[in-house]
């Protein structure tokens, strides 16, 4: 489905809602959200490559990963078919790490193109459908696994779920799967502050109200889990991106209860890092999963059900 948008032209953009002043010095005065190029079944994982300056979403129900050309807007095939992959991170050596849902595995592509499964079984029984990825300072990798891509044929393959939701690691070093966490309900976006020393979980099927769950990190341990942000309504989380600030922000949508809006709801959250909401930038499509990059670091790249967005912004992201 083609998504037809057109550009506000006024400025400041009135699709960046301000609730609080301490979002203005992030704001860019001059800059308007921009849709880059639309046509998804549903858009997930963007991740940047400056050393190629080009974007890699996921188009997970068509199969595809998608490559967008910063130099020429140019958008082609770079996998496909993709495994049905979702998340994405670029690993400590900078080479391509994916969530797949079909496989119910973690890969890495190497620079010569070769795959290398990382993990696709915990404790002898297969992984659920990885979700979301990251990369630590350490140069572990850490990823959520909730069943999302086993539950229909929509995002992967229907199948029997073997193991509960969890967030898991592999050791950068060893290789070593470890679970982490496995008392969350839809775990999905995650995402390390500045520092490394706080992990961020996004607990996407929570009841009543969507949440989001800070942890302290200290090598494989966390500790100290604390309660961020609560929805505190039919808002729903789904992947989020840090700044260098410590500010999280957040990929936002419906909960699919009776009486929510979408119009009011889809869009990108931005949170401080004590989590007081700072902004909402209205998207005309829900969106999943986002990430900080162009040639500053300062553009933020919005996939958004069948679009990706861009927004240029006053800070950079912590991972670039």
């Amino acid at each position: 489905m083609n998504i037809a948008f057109t550009p506000n032209a006024r400025r400041p953009d009135p699709a960046i809602e301000v609730f609080d002043d301490a979002f203005l010095p992030l704001r860019l005065f001059a800059a308007g959200v921009e849709q880059l190029f639309t046509g998804l079944a549903w858009a997930e994982g963007p991740v940047w490559f400056g050393d190629g300056r080009y974007l890699l979403v996921s188009d997970i129900p068509n199969n595809r990963i998608l490559r967008w050309d910063e130099t020429t807007g140019a958008v082609s095939d770079f996998r496909n078919p993709s495994h049905n992959a979702n998340g994405h991170v670029r690993d400590a050596q900078g080479r391509l790490v994916s969530c797949e849902h079909l496989t119910r595995r973690i890969t890495r592509t190497e620079y010569d193109g070769r795959i290398t499964v990382l993990a696709d079984r915990y404790d002898g029984k297969r992984l659920n459908s990885p979700n979301d990825i990251t990369c630590a300072a350490d140069g572990s990798l850490w990823f959520s696994d909730p069943s999302f891509g086993i539950a229909s044929d929509f995002e992967g393959e229907r199948a029997e779920q073997e193991l509960p939701h969890g967030v898991y690691r592999i050791d950068g070093a060893t290789g070593e799967l470890s679970l982490q966490l496995d008392d969350l309900n839809g775990p999905n976006g995650l995402a390390f502050s500045p520092d490394g020393q706080t992990l961020y979980v996004i607990e996407s099927r929570a009841k009543p109200h969507r949440l989001i769950w800070a942890y302290d990190v200290a090598g494989a341990q966390l500790s100290n889990q604390r309660l961020l942000i609560d929805a505190g309504g039919p808002g729903a989380f789904d992947g989020m991106a840090v700044d260098v600030q410590g500010n999280l922000w957040c990929g936002f949508g419906g909960d699919g209860s009776r009486g929510a809006d979408p119009a009011q709801l889809d869009g990108v959250r931005v949170y401080s890092p004590a989590g007081t909401l700072l902004a909402h930038i209205h998207l005309p499509e829900r969106c999943a999963n986002l990430c900080f990059g162009g040639a500053k670091g300062n553009r933020l790249f919005m996939a958004s059900t069948h679009s990706v967005y861009a927004l240029y912004v006053n800070t950079r992201g912590a991972v670039r």
